[in-house]
């Protein structure tokens, strides 16, 4: 399989979370933003499928690896399979679930083979640790908490809630007062996780709230700028305007 193999394998704790962080990305890609495309390939009818993430963000669909043993851990067999029998949301969150266990095994295989002692092992788990599950992503598990303390803070907002978005802030002309205003920002933000990427919220980028799930992305994305914002007046992720997709 193309791009499935290690093609630089990690030696150091730093070297396999970076492993993991680009093939952490890749598959959330799969799962959100690029969703309609995971779901065609994922057809019913072929054989077995996997859905493998590479260190370089990106991801594929494809047959489990032909050499026994495989050169990495194998995902999960057969994902395809139960796409038409289930609501899409629970099929992606199955999907999330068997490939946050693969990612963890592909770094601690990395792990084992290079020799990582039990404070290494425990380093990198926890580096890992601070990011959210896939399953977290997907769901929207790991916001509930920042969910409803939006829904108090829109009251005092002063943003457009059709398309509640954060650009870069303007240089402040009090010091002191601008430093105040970002602090409470980063404050009411700052568990607030993207939905594409599953990073933190930042002040300094752009970001924009879809209407339908009421999950946050930034804008690079989601191929979303400000002046595009400017003209949208009710916003869907590429997740819920895929579930408009007419099922059999």
């Amino acid at each position: 399989m193309e791009g499935g193999g290690a093609q630089n394998n990690p030696r150091t704790v730093e070297e396999v979370f970076r492993d993991f962080k680009g093939r952490r990305a890749g598959m959330i890609k799969a799962l959100t933003t690029d969703v309609e495309e995971f779901y065609q390939q994922c057809d019913p009818e072929k054989e077995n499928l996997c859905l493998y993430g590479f260190p370089s963000e990106q991801w594929e669909v494809n047959l489990p690896a032909e050499e026994v043993p495989p050169e990495l851990p194998e995902p999960a067999l057969g994902i395809n399979f139960a796409r038409d029998g289930m609501q899409d949301k629970d099929w992606l969150s199955l999907v999330a679930v068997h490939s946050d266990a693969w990612l963890l095994a592909v770094a601690f295989y990395f792990g084992a083979r290079f020799g990582f002692d039990k404070a290494d092992r425990k380093r990198l788990f926890n580096m890992i640790n601070e990011l959210p599950s896939l399953f977290e992503v997907v769901t929207g598990a790991a916001k509930k908490q920042v969910k409803e303390k939006s829904s108090v803070s829109n009251h005092s907002s002063n943003k457009s809630k059709s398309h509640s978005k954060y650009s870069k802030p303007m240089q402040p002309k009090d010091e002191d007062e601008g430093m105040g205003m970002d602090e409470e920002e980063e404050d009411e933000h700052g568990d607030t996780l993207c939905g594409a990427c599953g990073e933190n919220y930042a002040s300094d980028e752009f970001w924009i709230c879809c209407d339908i799930c009421e999950k946050w992305f930034h804008g690079k994305c989601v191929k979303i700028t400000p002046a595009r914002a400017e003209h949208i007046k009710q916003y869907k992720c590429p997740s819920c305007s895929s579930n408009k997709r007419a099922r059999p």
